[in-house]
């Protein structure tokens, strides 16, 4: 065999010892992005346990009711905080994998739509912000996925991480219910979640006609090729 040839296959046995090493790496569980995900998942049923015993009325429930509420609102900040360092850590070490695409957003939705069913149980949030709010993830969640499906790339606009930024500051406030020093997460936290409310039904219209142009946009190029 001559040289070329055994440089030939030493070069295609490399790329596919690349190309497997990338599957492997595309379908790896344990890293650290990961494991912050699983870890705020873990955190989810924490809040739950803690609001959910704001509920009860008894007196040994009542007396640490104000503990529960910070308990709740401070395991809801770091479950926050991981969503924020699992993304930064992704991106700087250039990690991607089908266990992370799948499980990030859907810890999102679940610490979210949780949190704000059990504070409308405790009638802190208006019902009908939360039935909004919780379907508006859905229909958004659903909107992405047919434009994933149809391989449409519609531009994510800022009114989105508005409608984020405030919903994540609203929500330990309304979990703790205080007024420490005089300031009332009460009142703030309100006018924070409608705020979040504004935005979120602002940000879904925006990415609707978005991809609702995209889409006449596509048909009419198919057309002109016809």
């Amino acid at each position: 065999m001559s040289d070329n040839n055994k440089n030939n296959d030493n070069k295609k046995s490399a790329t596919n010892t690349m190309t497997d090493r990338e599957l492997l790496s595309e379908w790896e569980i344990d890293n650290l992005p990961n494991r912050l995900t699983i870890f705020r998942v873990a955190l989810i049923p924490v809040i739950c346990l803690t609001l959910y015993l704001c509920l009860f009325e008894e007196n040994i429930f009542k007396a640490t009711q104000k503990t529960l509420g910070y308990i709740a609102a401070w395991t809801f900040v770091a479950a926050s905080f991981t969503d924020f360092l699992d993304g930064y850590i992704a991106r700087k070490r250039n990690i991607v994998t089908v266990f992370g695409s799948f499980l990030d957003p859907i810890a999102d939705k679940f610490l979210v739509v949780s949190s704000l069913i059990l504070l409308q149980s405790l009638n802190r949030v208006n019902v009908l912000v939360v039935i909004v709010l919780v379907i508006r993830e859905m229909y958004m969640t659903a909107l992405r996925l047919l434009a994933m499906e149809k391989g449409l790339k519609v531009s994510v606009n800022q009114l989105g991480k508005w409608k984020t930024t405030f919903q994540m500051m609203a929500i330990p406030m309304l979990m703790a219910w205080d007024k420490p020093f005089g300031f009332s997460f009460p009142l703030v936290g309100t006018i924070l979640i409608y705020l979040s409310f504004f935005f979120s039904v602002l940000s879904a219209l925006v990415y609707t006609f978005g991809l609702a142009k995209r889409i006449t946009e596509v048909r009419q190029a198919k057309k002109a090729k016809v």
